[in-house]
């Protein structure tokens, strides 16, 4: 218990604090920052989601994917650009931040990300890591928008091919969705509205949001008592119930997602307590897919906080949120170690959302 403490400590966490934690510092961010280091061009293993269409297309992930072809497979090698990024623009002068520029630069280069571009225009690929591959460029593309940088600028510039083909992917399969897919793992719709929410409000597509308000109508808006007893599943990382609030604190103004909130979840309690959620219990961490459940906690956590935010001050179950996340918190960041890189390598991701707080 004494290291775990001392763990949190370095990201400014208290044990069993029920308050919003203090940002992490460098110290912290460079232990982040090394995990995706470490895997950003480490082509093998690798697990590829490529469909054959004939003997051509047997090759290796880095003539597949020049500029994601690390950190086990293709989703994870993009969200570690975005853990970089965001470490980066945090910490512009801490001592990881000229390795990660490099690594950066050379990933995401016009030549590569159009090499990437063209793989997702084929037909043959128009579920090619949808929605959680696609959810998470976009979040890559978001933190390079915001970013006021010389680099970041051509970066995003160079992004902005594969963002355009992965935007009209979205557009085309949104009202042909007939149901949400209510998993704990890639293929859950809630957790990837909600990246995709908040790209659309820093580039400003209008058409984007409008779908995705039409899909939280159609999907979950009437949804009452969500089976949160339920969870986790073996493998969940992500909740389905409470990805699904995270998405419609996004959607739904303060007062109208607290009456939501109600109907949709009414176990929450209305008092300080943290046991009506306990964090996943993680058996085996070599197990890559028993491992999922480190992130479903960290998960967990940053949703529960941004639902607490996102409820109208003196809401009765704020305390009740936020306790359960600190819960959740101090189970879940001493575990991302990188100790076992097929079930962790993309586990910093899901830390630096959460301890950069996420959207």
């Amino acid at each position: 218990m004494r290291a775990t403490i001392s763990w949190l400590a370095l990201l400014g966490i208290s044990a069993g604090a029920s308050a919003a934690p203090a940002p992490i510092d460098a110290a912290a961010a460079s232990r982040f920052a090394q995990l995706a280091l470490t895997c950003l061009h480490q082509e093998y293993p690798n697990k590829i989601a490529h469909v054959l269409a004939s003997d051509t297309d047997v090759k290796p992930p880095r003539d597949l994917y020049p500029a994601f072809h690390g950190c086990y497979d293709w989703h994870s090698a993009v969200h570690g650009h975005w853990l970089l990024v965001r470490l980066v623009r945090r910490f512009p002068d801490a001592g990881f931040a000229a390795s990660a520029r490099a690594a950066l630069a050379r990933n995401l280069t016009p030549q590569n990300l159009a090499a990437e571009a063209g793989y997702l225009k084929r037909t043959d690929r128009a579920s090619f890591e949808r929605p959680y591959g696609l959810a998470w460029l976009l979040a890559l593309s978001a933190e390079l928008r915001t970013w006021n940088d010389p680099q970041a600028r051509e970066w995003s510039a160079a992004l902005l091919p594969l963002e355009r083909e992965a935007v009209a992917k979205i557009k085309r399969w949104l009202p042909d969705l007939t149901y949400p897919i209510r998993v704990g793992e890639h293929d859950q719709t809630a957790f990837a509205f909600g990246l995709i929410w908040d790209w659309s409000m820093v580039a400003g597509d209008d058409a984007m949001r409008a779908q995705l308000a039409d899909a939280a109508r159609r999907f979950y808006s009437r949804d009452t008592d969500c089976p949160l007893r339920f969870e986790p599943s073996g493998h969940d990382f992500l909740s389905p119930c409470l990805a699904e609030a995270d998405f419609m604190r996004r959607v739904l103004p303060a007062r109208e997602f607290a009456v939501w909130l109600r109907e949709a979840l009414p176990p929450i309690p209305r008092s300080a307590n943290a046991g009506w959620l306990p964090p996943a219990i993680v058996s085996n961490r070599a197990d890559p897919k028993l491992a999922h459940l480190d992130g479903l906690n960290l998960s967990r956590a940053w949703m529960l906080e941004g639902i607490a935010r996102s409820l109208p001050r003196g809401d009765r179950r704020i305390d009740a949120l936020l306790s359960a996340a600190a819960k959740h918190r101090e189970a879940a960041l001493p575990q991302v170690t990188g100790e076992h890189y097929e079930g962790g390598h993309w586990l910093g991701t899901f830390a630096v959302y959460l301890v950069t707080g996420g959207e």
